[in-house]
């Protein structure tokens, strides 16, 4: 069932409401919004991946991220923007399972997943179902490593907290599985972990401030790829990472959604039906841009 979304009127003087994830992995997108001045035709919120996630589907927000798994279990809400996505074609960086012990060993053992992530927390447990035979037992919690590895044998995180495990956690003596590559190497496939979405009540009622938005984000990660030096010369120094090591971590993330990333979303899509996670079937549809 479908969340009723609050009322607005129709009327187009009133700026489109959008989302922004407050991570790393989403700064390209909206560096080149901010170069422009496009943000002054937006009213953006910044928050959390899940908080985001429920704004969209309530309402709250008309345009914004949204988690694959979160779009796929309301995908009759929301049609999808094209070419935009946050994924990997391999390893992401920003997307890991943190473990003490072997893999092995975690059936019946605690593990913490993180709780701004969806679509992350799923792939692990699909995974190591499906490829390491284990059933832990999770814990949802806020997504703190040291907190996390205090009461779990291992933990699932995302973003900046993931991307500096990435770095200091085999120096720690911690295993770091990265998720982005654990899906192509099961899959063969690129992983989609977000995705920007419209709701379809608004795509209908304002179809030409869907377009600029979506025009006005792919013009921004288009600009951002060509000056990724600058942009990691700017974040790092607010960011325990240094430039090149940002730079390097933009490089590898995919902004893309193609056809081979549809094929991926297909294939999540697939093996989540089948664990009961979202209905089987789920066939996107796109906004007219």
């Amino acid at each position: 069932m479908g969340v009723t979304a609050p009322q607005r009127s129709g009327s187009v003087d009133q700026r489109p409401r959008v989302g922004h994830i407050q991570f790393l992995n989403c700064l390209p997108i909206y560096w080149g919004l901010v170069r422009s001045g496009a943000l002054l035709d937006l009213e953006l919120t910044k928050d959390t991946p899940d908080n985001l996630n429920r704004m969209l589907v309530e309402g709250s927000l008309d345009i914004g991220p949204i988690s694959l798994v979160e779009y796929l279990r309301h995908a009759d809400e929301l049609v999808l923007l094209p070419d935009v996505a946050v994924g990997s074609d391999g390893k992401v960086l920003s997307v890991d399972l943190v473990s003490q012990r072997p893999l092995a060993e975690l059936n019946g053992r605690p593990v913490a997943l993180g709780s701004t992530s969806r679509t992350s927390v799923l792939l692990a447990q699909m995974w190591l179902r499906e490829v390491h035979g284990v059933e832990p037992a999770y814990f949802s919690c806020p997504p703190d490593l040291t907190a996390m590895l205090l009461e779990a044998d291992a933990a699932v995180v995302i973003g900046d907290v993931a991307l500096r495990a990435t770095y200091s956690g085999p120096a720690n003596g911690l295993d770091v599985y990265d998720l982005g590559e654990v899906w192509r190497d099961w899959t063969g496939l690129p992983m989609v972990f977000a995705v920007w979405a419209a709701r379809r009540d608004f795509a209908e009622a304002h179809p030409g401030i869907v377009k600029d938005v979506h025009a006005a984000f792919v013009r921004s990660r288009d600009e951002a790829l060509a000056h990724v030096e600058e942009i990691a010369g700017q974040a790092s120094r607010w960011e325990v990472f240094d430039a090149p090591t940002l730079a390097h971590y933009f490089r590898t993330l995919d902004f893309s959604l193609g056809s081979r990333q549809v094929e991926g979303v297909l294939e999540f899509a697939r093996r989540a039906a089948l664990v009961g996670a979202v209905r089987p079937g789920i066939q996107p549809v796109f906004a007219a841009v």
